[in-house]
C-alpha cells in the first residue's frame, strides 16, 4: 500500500488506509474528543472527510510499485444516519461506475459495532496520466 496515499490533511485528522484493491478502499479514524463537535459527537466534516477519501481512493489503485494514481472530488453528497461517539470509524468506499476519467463511488461509515452512521455517493476524476491502471512515477 503506498505510504502518500493519506498525506497532510488526512494525516492531521488520524485517517489511515486498512484496506485498498481496485475498485475498493477502506479508510478507519479512531474518533476522540478532537472530532466532535459541540454536541459531543463526532463532526460531520469528518465523516465526510472520510468518505471522501474512501470513495476517491477506491478509483485510484495502483499495484505497481512506485508509481501512484491521483484524483479529484468533482462532486460528494452525503447522508447522515445516526450519530457517532468516540472510537473507531470505518469509511468504505466502492466503484459502481464510470469510464476512464470520470467515475462514480458509493459508500458508507460505520461505527466499530456495525451500526450505520452516514452513507455517501460521488463522482471523480482521475488526473491527467492517472487514467491508466500503471499510473505516474510518485
Amino acid at each position: 500500500m503506498s505510504e502518500s496515499a493519506l498525506m497532510g490533511y488526512h494525516e492531521l485528522l488520524g485517517m489511515r488506509v486498512v484496506e485498498w484493491s481496485a475498485g475498493l478502499a477502506v479508510v478507519e479514524l479512531m474518533a476522540d474528543e478532537r472530532h466532535l463537535n459541540r454536541s459531543g459527537i463526532v463532526h460531520g466534516g469528518v465523516m465526510t472527510s472520510m468518505l471522501d477519501s474512501a470513495l476517491s481512493l477506491a478509483g485510484l489503485y495502483c499495484k505497481t510499485p512506485g508509481r501512484v494514481r491521483r484524483g479529484m472530488t468533482l462532486s460528494l453528497t452525503t447522508t447522515f444516519v445516526g450519530p457517532a461517539g468516540p472510537g473507531l470509524l470505518r469509511a468504505t468506499g466502492r466503484v459502481r461506475g464510470g469510464g476512464r476519467k470520470v467515475y462514480l463511488s458509493s459508500g458508507e461509515v460505520t461505527a466499530a459495532n456495525g451500526d450505520l452512521l452516514a452513507i455517501a455517493e460521488g463522482a471523480f476524476r482521475r488526473r491527467s496520466g492517472s487514467e491508466s491502471p500503471e499510473g505516474i512515477p510518485e
